[in-house]
Order: C-alpha cells, then sequence, then structure tokens
C-alpha cells in the first residue's frame, strides 16, 4: 500500500511539471527586405522550438511575429540566428522583471 502510495505521487508529480511554454514574440531588424525572407527562415528552422507555421512577416515594419517554446530555445538565441543570416536584429532595452532580452 505505502508503494502504491508513492508511485501514485511520484506520476503526479511528474505529471504537473512543464514539459512547453509556447510564446509569441515579435523581433524587430533594421532593414529587412524581402530577399531576406528565405535566409532567416532556413536559419529558424535549424532549430528546435520554433513553431515555422506562424512566422508573421511585415517588411515594412521590419518585423517577424513567431511562437516559439521557451523550454526550448531563448528569444536571444532567436534573434543570435536571424544575425547569423546576415539581418541585423534591435534587441529590447533591458527591462527588469523581463527575460528573454
Amino acid at each position: 500500500m505505502k508503494t502504491t502510495a508513492i508511485a501514485l505521487l511520484a506520476l503526479l508529480a511528474i505529471a504537473g511539471c512543464r514539459r512547453e511554454d509556447v510564446r509569441t514574440v515579435t523581433i524587430e531588424m533594421k532593414g529587412l527586405a524581402e530577399s531576406d525572407i528565405p535566409a532567416v527562415t532556413q536559419e529558424l528552422s535549424r532549430y528546435n522550438g520554433i513553431d515555422k507555421k506562424s512566422f508573421v512577416w511585415d517588411v515594412k515594419a521590419g518585423t517577424l511575429n513567431l511562437k516559439y517554446d521557451s523550454m526550448q530555445i531563448a528569444q536571444t538565441n532567436i534573434r543570435m540566428a536571424i544575425e547569423k543570416a546576415g539581418v541585423r536584429v534591435i534587441y529590447p532595452e533591458k527591462t527588469d522583471n523581463k527575460a528573454g532580452h
């Protein structure tokens, strides 16, 4: 009986653990051009945790809206990947109590 109770408690603890934390972010890019989109998309497709189907590009505003799982990848890594593709990213100013910058 005691073993069954311990096993049940362990199962409940595991079930309660967070496995994903899907967030939405808008990445601002300086000088984003339509021709940059394939390279950025290709670079971001290398990473787990980024929902490639969620990409919403706004070339005029120089932004990319996307969803990502913060348990798999951080916002900073997303921005670094975009810069690796050759597009300059505008990093937000450091703000207190706000992670991912």
